[in-house]
């Protein structure tokens, strides 16, 4: 029998690394299946424990260099990964107060900025060499650790570039120190600040990076947090109250009104209604009675219930939604960064042309100048050090993420930044997303004119929690209200009570038509409201249907416009667990051609998921708990800024303003910023294919060398800041 089991991974730092991991565990004897998770550092296993061990596992990804051990507990994880994130800001703080400096005296290296002055203790090769070091071997530590554990897997990574770029620049000035024979001589030109500054900037986008990881596993969190924690249950005549995990299968509970159910089960004494929102995302409570089915941790509203449990643990409903959210998390598909993937042709390519180059010098051009020779070298690995090509990606990132900010959209991660680019299917839940919801009066035909009615109904339904008697109480504004008497509810049905002498009913058609005889005419009517995807609500005042309204969760006032912008390039769905009536309704008005209705929670992500076998890339947009499942599914999931903490935990991209008409917005700075990110790819290595053979031919000296990567920094930066200007 076949074990699936998950566990952390720590000591990952790129997709490189997952990847390994991935490929040697699936070369193991006994083992199924594996997927690795970089942003969670988790593992997920599926093996045989007769032919390997949970241990063996661990033992094997130990010697390649990681380390597994069992899942933490919520509160554990919490602090380690805060105390990584303080860790990691600490160390850039002190490296940007050592590289200040350093960076200041870059001033000094050019003729035209001579007018700058410069303090002579900066221009210090002991002072440089001081501060310097520290960041080359303290703070930059992780970089060499994470260029060892990279070339032991045989691929390189850009610790790899990181680590040789600012080490060849580190020792190269020690080197310059040596040969000049005394080390105060302040006019050598040493590129110490060429190494700490780089390590200082790469240290931020490190900080930023462990920022965005650290909220990954809050969605989890957060729905688990939903769940209830005790229940009271009878048994043998007595009610006791007892631990949530104490319940079992065929336990009678009482659940007051006000309270949330705290287990999946079938009502076996009383009537009322439920707010199910929690799972099935509709804004409407459902009428419960004798023999319906209640759901676990959705809110009791009306009426006393009993109930018989029928689900505890893993099976509940809630429980099996965190378990499509975990699952999704470690299917989900990792990026690997550009960077990273030409870099392991970048670098040993590099490495090789510095040292053919060394060997021609030293043999056949400057016979035993080993100096000379040495300074080719040098100049060859300078110019092709990667700072252009560290920055290339996380400038452009930055910046595009901070424009986004600034407009409202908020890019949980770099991934999701680019991958936004390759969408080209856009799915929408129905109920606040792309309606506001809460149903309002759309529709009112007065059959019989009475003054008094619209105080009958208001007076009725502000004894009604029901979001259809807000609707109706909120369409009567400013009305006063009268004395009731005899009010009654009927579940599933409507109200009813006496007002002066006057018997009201107020609810739905079937419910009123044994009360008042409705004519051909007045089905005609309902019928049209039905078909434009209203909800039909009657009134009857002593017999005689008196008013029909008809009542809609409306489109929010930008969603014609965004889906008009957006369908021209995309697939647009609309995936609702309404019924196919509402939801057409709503896509003819909006303009979607393709709608998925009656859909449950958890076959939400199975939908997401047969599109994706389809080859589509995905972008749903939610703003539920019902929809968090989805969400992570999705390629790129996005959550409207109204909805639950746990859609937007979910999401990879979140709208603080609640908006439809960023969507088009977010993915056009996606685009903007991947377009972004290449040019400066190629900037960095222009500088490379121009510089490289100039440097091997002895036409550019060192410090020349270090000025030009100097040039393709800076011009990296300034194309990135570029996305900051460029016109919606």
């Amino acid at each position: 029998m076949m074990t699936k089991e998950t566990f952390k991974i720590s000591g990952m730092t790129c997709a490189a690394c997952s990847a390994r991991i991935e490929r040697v565990l699936n070369r193991e004897s006994g083992i199924e299946e594996v997927s690795v998770n970089l942003v969670m550092e988790k593992g997920t296993v599926t093996y045989d424990p007769d032919r390997i061990t949970r241990d063996a596992i661990f033992e094997r990804i130990s010697k390649i260099g990681f380390e597994a051990h069992p899942l933490e507990s919520q509160q554990e994880t919490r602090q380690r990964q805060s105390n990584e994130l303080k860790r990691q800001k600490y160390k850039f703080i002190i490296a940007f107060v050592l590289a200040l400096p350093l960076l200041y005296t870059m001033f000094a290296h050019f003729d035209f900025l001579s007018f700058v002055p410069v303090p002579k203790l900066f221009m210090n090769p002991w002072f440089q060499l001081l501060l310097a070091t520290p960041i080359q071997f303290v703070l930059g530590a992780q970089f060499y650790i994470g260029a060892y554990k990279s070339l032991i897997h045989k691929s390189a990574n850009m610790d790899v570039l990181v680590a040789m770029g600012t080490s060849t620049a580190y020792f190269y000035s020690i080197y310059l120190m040596i040969i000049h024979g005394h080390m105060s001589h302040h006019s050598i030109p040493l590129y110490f600040e060429t190494s700490a500054v780089l390590i200082t900037l790469i240290l931020l986008g490190k900080y930023f990076e462990k920022r965005a990881k650290g909220h990954a596993s809050d969605a989890i969190e957060k729905l688990a947090a939903l769940q209830v924690k005790d229940a009271e249950v009878e048994r043998n005549g007595k009610i006791e109250q007892i631990a949530i995990d104490q319940v079992r299968v065929g336990d009678t509970v009482l659940i007051r009104s006000g309270q949330h159910i705290p287990l999946d089960g079938e009502i076996i004494e009383g009537d009322t209604t439920i707010d199910e929102s929690l799972i099935t995302g509709e804004s409407i409570p459902v009428e419960k009675s004798v023999g319906d089915r209640v759901i676990g941790s959705t809110l009791n509203q009306t009426n006393f219930i009993k109930m018989r449990v029928t689900h505890v643990g893993e099976d509940l409903v809630l429980n099996q939604i965190i378990k499509v959210v975990e699952d999704a998390q470690n299917e989900k598909p990792h990026i690997q960064r550009l960077a990273d993937q030409i870099s392991n042709v970048f670098v040993p390519t590099v490495v090789g042309i510095a040292i053919l180059a060394f060997l021609i010098w030293y043999m056949f051009i400057t016979p035993q100048q080993l100096s000379q020779s040495l300074e080719i070298f040098i100049a060859v690995i300078v110019i092709a050090c990667p700072c252009a090509l560290g920055l290339a990606t996380p400038t452009s990132i930055m910046v595009g993420s901070g424009r986004a900010a600034k407009t409202g959209i908020l890019f949980k991660s770099a991934e999701a930044l680019e991958q936004t680019k390759q969408t080209d299917t856009i799915v929408f839940d129905k109920t606040g997303t792309l309606t506001n919801g809460r149903p309002k009066v759309m529709i009112e035909h007065i059959l019989s004119d009475d003054s008094n009615v619209p105080r009958y109904v208001k007076s009725l339904e502000q004894q009604s929690e029901h979001p259809l008697s807000h609707a109706l109480i909120d369409y009567y504004e400013g009305v006063k209200t009268l004395s009731i008497e005899q009010y009654q509810t009927h579940t599933g049905n409507g109200i009813s009570g006496r007002i002066d002498g006057a018997h009201i009913h107020i609810g739905s058609i079937s419910f009123l038509e044994p009360i008042a005889q409705l004519s051909e005419d007045i089905h005609s009517i309902v019928q049209n409201i039905e078909e434009q995807g209203a909800t039909v609500v009657g009134v009857v005042v002593d017999g005689q249907l008196m008013t029909i309204f008809g009542l809609r969760d409306e489109p929010k006032e930008d969603a014609k416009s965004t889906v008009e912008s957006l369908k021209q390039n995309y697939e647009l769905i609309l995936l609702s667990g309404d019924s196919e009536n509402t939801a057409q309704a709503i896509a003819n008005q909006l303009g979607i051609q393709r709608v998925i209705a009656g859909v449950k929670p958890e076959e939400k992500a199975h939908t997401i998921k047969a599109l994706q076998s389809q080859g589509k890339t995905v972008m749903m947009i939610g703003d539920g708990v019902n929809d968090a499942p989805a969400l992570m599914q999705s390629n790129i999931g996005v959550a409207m800024g109204s909805g639950s903490d746990i859609a937007l935990e979910s999401a990879d991209i979140a709208l603080v303003k609640n908006q439809l008409k960023y969507i088009p917005e977010a993915l056009k700075l996606s685009r903007l910023t991947i377009r972004n990110i290449k040019q400066n790819l190629f900037f960095a290595f222009i500088y490379n294919l121009i510089g490289i053979p100039i440097a091997a031919s002895g036409f550019l000296a060192p410090w020349l060398a270090g000025t030009a990567m100097a040039f393709s920094s800076v011009s990296v930066v300034l194309n990135a800041l570029r996305l900051n200007s460029i016109q919606k």
